[in-house]
């Protein structure tokens, strides 16, 4: 097998063969004939998690939408599709997703699978749509998971580290389309958020602050707002002190490409064209980036960011850009948001894991107090010890894995470590 990397171009896939299956009954011979295998999306992961030793399956052959069911209101879909491609379906045919993430081109399974989630304080992550999937199992069968059977199993599966089986197929809740306008605002102090923190990020349907830790102040602020004929704004020049923006931004401070960008400005549109930061026609070949992410309780929001500031000067050199956002609580066993009101804080850092890694420790250590997890596809360095801690879960999705997968065949270094 000639040699395979993640999308930012950062992990080396260790495989001795890649499979690219074109129906599901190929998929099913294959994990009948293999003894172990991995499952690859759209490989933007930035860790090992669909890394394997032996057999890698690609499903980027599995990228159809399969039918819209109206009544029900529910898509379904192929699991390699990427997110791009469904939400130009839904809208033709008018509906949407209630969320996305930053990035609209990674595929609906690997999202799900790893708890990627959009913002917005009632916004949950992108697995809690899923309402049924089926997954080929170790033995070779198809099994079918829907809320609807078993809605407690459900939630163990669906965020399922790509541990309990290959999934094949999704079928997701959609709601009516709807217009988003997208709002930019400069320079908001870390202070605002001490009283405001609320008031900020309900101020719209979903709201990132960004910065680059050079300072106390987020560089800029992105408001994306739903847009309806019945909607009057009254964003005015400042915002908690922040002012408004007087042309188009890139997230990262003196970033190029703001072409690339979702529209801005308060310029109303689809919600495709502006939950993402970045426009579906712009597909970034390769990263040439790292990232990491934690997700703390919300009622520690304010103080965590107090937290890393106090080792701002260590982060900033080896940063792009951070944001911070909002999630609404689920019932997921391994999202990060299980029971809790949660708030992101994502990094993005430049191509230099040499320097990064010996930051991230001192972030965790800042971040300890307040019960921080980490995103399951991004980098970190916690012990598995402290990861199993933070999950109450845990022991029923060990179980679960071990029900479905008794021949351990999608485990891999990855799941050992933080599962096993």
């Amino acid at each position: 097998m000639k040699e395979q990397r993640n999308w930012a171009g950062n992990y080396k896939y260790s495989a001795d063969e890649l499979h690219i299956p074109e129906n599901i009954e190929q998929i099913q011979q294959l994990v009948t004939r293999c003894n172990s295998m991995r499952v690859l999306g759209t490989r933007h992961s930035f860790n090992g998690i669909a890394d394997h030793t032996e057999n890698l399956i690609s499903l980027e052959n599995f990228n159809q939408v399969l039918g819209l069911d109206s009544e029900r209101r529910t898509v379904t879909v192929e699991a390699g599709i990427k997110y791009s491609d469904l939400c130009r379906y839904l809208h033709r045919k008018g509906y949407a997703l209630e969320n996305m993430a930053s990035l609209p081109h990674i595929s609906v399974a690997g999202a799900c699978a790893t708890a990627t989630h959009g913002s917005g304080d009632q916004n949950r992550g992108l697995a809690t749509s899923v309402s049924a999937m089926e997954i080929v199992s170790s033995d070779g069968d198809v099994i079918e998971f829907s809320r609807e059977r078993s809605e407690e199993q459900m939630n163990g599966a669906v965020v399922g580290l790509g541990g309990v089986g290959v999934v094949t197929i999704l079928t997701l809740d959609v709601v009516p389309s709807y217009n988003i306008r997208q709002d930019v605002y400069e320079n908001l102090a870390l202070s605002r958020l001490k009283n405001h923190f609320d008031d900020i990020f309900s101020s719209a349907y979903s709201v990132s602050l960004f910065t680059d830790w050079k300072d106390e102040t987020f560089n800029q602020v992105w408001l994306k707002s739903l847009s309806t004929e019945q909607t009057t704004f009254e964003l005015g020049p400042e915002f908690f002190g922040a002012k408004a923006a007087s042309k188009n931004l890139h997230p990262v401070p003196g970033g190029s490409g703001t072409e690339n960008c979702t529209e801005q400005m308060g310029i109303s549109g689809p919600w495709l064209e502006r939950l993402s930061h970045f426009r579906m026609d712009f597909t970034p070949s390769h990263g040439k980036e790292l990232q990491s992410e934690y997700i703390v309780p919300r009622e520690h929001a304010y103080d965590a960011l107090c937290a890393i500031s106090q080792i701002r000067e260590q982060i900033a050199p080896l940063l792009f850009i951070s944001e911070t956002r909002t999630i609404a609580q689920d019932d997921l066993w391994m999202s990060p948001c299980y029971k809790q009101e949660s708030v992101a804080f994502h990094f993005t850092w430049k191509d230099d894991w040499k320097s990064v890694q010996k930051v991230l420790p001192k972030i965790e250590e800042q971040l300890a107090p307040f019960l921080a997890r980490p995103h399951w596809g991004k980098l970190f360095t916690m012990p598995s010890t402290r990861v199993q801690s933070l999950y109450e879960k845990l022991p029923d999705f060990q179980q679960l894995l071990q029900h479905y997968d008794p021949k351990e065949k999608f485990r891999n270094k990855y799941l050992n470590t933080y599962i096993f």
